[in-house]
């Protein structure tokens, strides 16, 4: 079991602190492994094990307290009097009324609450309402290139092969059976579809959801709007309206199954309010979905350099320059960095199309091309890194 350190370092900086550490992302990305990981540190610090209250509510033991009253009656009769308690509650909305049981077990001392939850909408509601100010989003996603590597092993080409066809979800490490894996993918795919989307918001169409998945799964890396995918849906015979197109994509980014990317006009220096960009949690489930596309690798890429910037903690936009784009403008602490992303830039055409963007640009941040090329080089100080080096922080 591989550590999720970066997690692990921010809840660990977040200890014993008076607010509520909220850990959110994608099923089964390793939010529950993440919080058994922090216990494990905190029995190495010395507390016991009375001190720790762990309820996972996706659990059959834990049924009786999927009601807010019941819950807190169940945690407040096992609080240790003389000594912090450690909270932990595991996919979190489950819970009727959980926000009640949270804010009430908030305001009583020697408390320190984690909860989880597989959906962003509960940090938009009631919780942040009652809790302003006191809580802090700890957003996970599968694992990275490295995480991965560091389960795998071997020869990293080999491991990257893997990652790149089959994703990051934690156990896809475990599993070498095509059939197997294919069956576990679809098992998340289903749960997520139907307990995180349609029961929460309560679809009545399925089908048109599913079409509206695949399309953007189909699209990722391209510019797409509402009006776009309720054109196109309608153009095959589906019945809708980009109103319940729009509805449909929220309900996915809430789900953290896609992340939207937004256009920021670098000479404009401003963000651009139309035709987003988004790209899929994980491209082993756009594989399930789509099947292998061996005409599709740049954009694959493109959607796992994506991710790796979110871990880094970095805000993507898609960059807009004239009549030309960069990949990616990733934004940290005040600082920038500008990424073009392609399987290769062999071709002189290629390379030309690639760097005369980053060319443009006058400023003085970095700039990098990422590419599937087995060598690295610097022209006018623009980068050529290949991708798994720039995943492994060679």
């Amino acid at each position: 079991m591989v550590k999720r350190q970066q997690y692990l370092e921010k809840l660990k900086k977040l200890k014993d602190m008076q607010i509520i550490k909220v850990v959110t992302g994608f099923r089964r990305c390793g939010k529950s492994t993440l919080l058994l990981q922090f216990q494990e540190y905190l029995k190495e610090c010395g507390v016991d094990d009375s001190q720790i209250i762990s309820i996972n509510f996706e659990k059959l033991e834990f049924e009786h307290l999927l009601n807010y009253k019941e819950l807190y009656s169940y945690i407040t009769e096992r609080l240790c009097t003389d000594k912090t308690t450690y909270i932990f509650l595991d996919e979190i909305q489950l819970v009727n009324g959980y926000q009640k049981a949270v804010d009430s077990l908030f305001v009583r001392d020697n408390v320190d609450i984690y909860i989880t939850g597989s959906n962003a909408q509960m940090l938009s509601g009631e919780l942040a309402t009652l809790l302003s100010g006191r809580f802090i989003e700890i957003e996970m996603l599968p694992l990275s290139f490295a995480e991965f590597y560091e389960l795998v092993g071997g020869d990293r080409r080999d491991a990257w092969k893997r990652y790149f066809t089959n994703g990051g979800l934690p156990y896809t490490a475990y599993i070498n059976d095509e059939d197997i894996l294919h069956d576990y993918l679809l098992g998340i795919y289903n749960t997520v579809l139907l307990k995180d989307v349609v029961e929460r918001k309560k679809v009545q169409d399925v089908a048109l959801l599913k079409s509206v998945i695949k399309f953007l799964f189909d699209n990722i890396g391209n510019i797409v709007s509402s009006k776009k995918i309720s054109d196109s849906l309608v153009s095959y015979g589906r019945k809708t309206t980009s109103v319940t197109v729009e509805n449909y994509i929220e309900s996915l980014s809430e789900a953290y199954v896609v992340y939207e990317a937004n256009r920021y006009d670098i000479k404009g220096k401003q963000h651009l309010k139309s035709l987003e960009k988004y790209y899929v949690v994980d491209v082993g489930l756009r594989k399930l979905l789509l099947g292998s596309k061996n005409t599709d690798i740049g954009h694959t890429l493109e959607n796992i350099v994506y991710l790796e910037l979110i871990r880094r903690g970095f805000a993507v936009s898609i960059g807009k320059i004239d009549d030309l784009e960069i990949d990616f403008i990733a934004e940290k602490d005040g600082n920038k960095k500008y990424y073009q992303v392609s399987a290769s830039v062999l071709d002189p055409a290629t390379f030309e199309r690639e760097i005369t963007p980053l060319r443009k640009v006058s400023d003085n941040y970095p700039k990098y091309i990422i590419t599937m090329d087995e060598f690295s080089s610097n022209n006018e100080g623009i980068r050529q890194v290949n991708v798994i080096d720039f995943l492994l922080g060679v």
